[in-house]
């Protein structure tokens, strides 16, 4: 649906031109997530908003989508794995919260040009 897509490959390419976001210090806010807790989160939230935005979608629809939405985790996991663990930093968290949206407009997409 969209890993194979020239826009997940840009997505991973905006990633790595972010790295150093995730190599640095920063302020965290009290109470903070981790990286992947964040990660997780907000793709999540963001699967769901594109499901109930998308009620047509079939099961096998679904199911595809979450398949790649974990390969996309995992993927995120694998980059940044030395600091996954590390709670995020406000600078982080914006980052994270933008990527997942991005992640979601990539299936948004795909959805609307399958119909």
């Amino acid at each position: 649906m969209v890993l194979d897509r020239q826009g997940y490959d840009d997505l991973i390419m905006y990633l790595t031109q972010n790295l150093a976001l995730f190599e640095k210090s920063g302020e965290i806010k009290p109470g903070a997530p981790t990286i992947m807790e964040l990660i997780e989160d907000d793709i999540a939230e963001n699967v769901m908003l594109l499901c109930q935005q998308h009620t047509d979608l079939s099961t096998e629809q679904r199911s595809q989508i979450v398949r790649e939405v974990d390969g996309i985790v995992y993927d995120l996991q694998e980059v940044l794995s030395s600091v996954t663990s590390n709670q995020v930093t406000i600078e982080q968290h914006a980052f994270i919260d933008e990527f997942a949206a991005l992640v979601k407009n990539l299936f948004d997409s795909a959805v609307v040009e399958s119909a």
